[in-house]
């Protein structure tokens, strides 16, 4: 039996593997739109916020309860062998998100919202979830071949950018810029979770950008993707080091990440250049 690891590291591998820290990172990017928007810290600018975060913890706790991921091997991650164990925490605490999503949603008034909102949230339950009919049988819009990024760049694009402008009742067209930039930037971090598991996914021959490209092209995709966000950013008049510093900072994960990287690499560092691109909103 291994000891039992110190009250610090549990509680950080709590933080990190229970989706905590991606969700503080998608409300913190939502508070980010609200700061470039004109009287945005109203009380339904705090309520999107408070959305934004309750659906991340949700979608991605619901992804890592379901049954048949812990019928998968762990392997050496010590992040799945979190989540097995703690898989009817993580169970509760999608639900718990999901009442507490329920509940803003009525009180914030969008239940009008629901034509736009129902899309997003059926391509947040497909990534996971066989309710896409492809070649034959349904499967999970991460089965795909090469989809798997854009998806999650286009609903983080939609969420952390378009749920604060309905909530104050702005128009999105101003905002297309804004949405480009945060699609690019969130589609080139999550090439870095797919480098992460390419062995594992080409193993069940799910074709991510790694296993068609290889790790070099994949790489490649992820600068590519980085450096358009830099410049839809410069051109919209975003201070540069607002737009640089964190952008240097996700060029160097890119950079550096392979699969056989820690747990801590990927959950802390990579999931945290998205919270350090919202903190230099603020904070420069």
């Amino acid at each position: 039996m291994s000891p039992r690891r110190a009250l610090p590291l549990r509680l950080l591998d709590a933080l990190l593997y229970s989706s905590v820290w991606l969700a503080a990172a998608a409300a913190a990017q939502t508070a980010g739109v609200l700061h470039e928007l004109p009287g945005g810290f109203v009380a339904a600018g705090w309520q999107a916020v408070a959305l934004v975060f309750a659906v991340t913890l949700l979608t991605y706790n619901l992804d890592a309860a379901l049954p048949f991921k812990h019928r998968q091997p762990v392997g050496t991650s010590g992040r799945k062998a979190w989540q097995h164990r703690h898989r009817w925490g993580l169970a509760t605490l999608a639900g718990l998100a999901a009442l507490g999503g329920a509940w803003l949603l009525l009180v914030g008034g969008w239940l009008h919202y629901l034509p736009l909102l129902l899309p997003l949230a059926a391509l947040a339950l497909g990534y996971s979830l066989p309710l896409l009919p492809w070649q034959g049988r349904w499967r999970a819009v991460r089965e795909v071949p090469l989809l798997k990024v854009f998806l999650i760049g286009g609903v983080w694009a939609a969420v952390t950018v378009g749920l604060p402008a309905l909530a104050l009742h702005r128009p999105l067209a101003p905002l297309a810029p804004l949405l480009a930039q945060r699609f690019c930037l969130v589609s080139a971090l999550a090439i870095v979770f797919d480098i992460r598991d390419f062995r594992r996914d080409r193993l069940t021959n799910l074709r991510t950008m790694p296993v068609v490209l290889g790790l070099g092209g994949a790489k490649t995709m992820a600068l590519v993707l980085l450096s358009i966000s830099v410049a839809i950013g410069l051109w919209r008049g975003s201070p540069p080091l607002v737009v640089l510093l964190p952008a240097a900072l996700a060029a160097w994960i890119i950079a550096v990440s392979r699969d056989t990287r820690s747990d801590y690499f990927f959950a802390l560092v990579a999931d945290g250049a998205l919270l350090v691109q919202a903190a230099a909103v603020f904070l420069l």
